[in-house]
C-alpha cells in the first residue's frame, strides 16, 4: 500500500513540477509544500486539475474541486487515492 501512495505523490510531485517550469519557476516541491506558496496560480490549478484527471484517467468529482483538496501535494495525494480506490471498489 505504501508503494501506492508514494507512486501517486511522485506523479502528482512531476505534475506541479512541470506547471512551475512552464512558469520558469524552480523550487522544492514537497508533499507539505503549499502549491499557492510554489508559485500556481489559479490558471495552474485549473491546469494541474486537468493533469490529475489525465495522468490518472479519471474525472475528479465537482464536489472534490475544493481549496482544501488542492492545498498541497498532501492533500492532493489524498483526493486521488480516494477517488482510485472507490473507480477499483466500483
Amino acid at each position: 500500500m505504501q508503494a501506492f501512495h508514494t507512486d501517486v505523490r511522485d506523479r502528482i510531485i512531476k505534475l506541479v513540477k512541470g506547471i512551475l517550469e512552464q512558469n520558469s519557476l524552480i523550487t522544492d516541491v514537497t508533499p507539505s509544500t503549499k502549491l499557492v506558496d510554489a508559485g500556481l496560480t489559479s490558471m495552474d490549478m485549473v491546469n494541474l486539475m486537468l493533469g490529475v484527471e489525465a495522468e490518472f484517467d479519471f474525472t475528479i468529482p465537482q464536489s472534490e474541486i475544493t481549496p482544501e483538496n488542492f492545498k498541497s501535494v498532501e492533500t492532493l495525494e489524498r483526493m486521488v487515492a480516494t477517488q482510485l480506490k472507490l473507480a477499483a471498489a466500483a
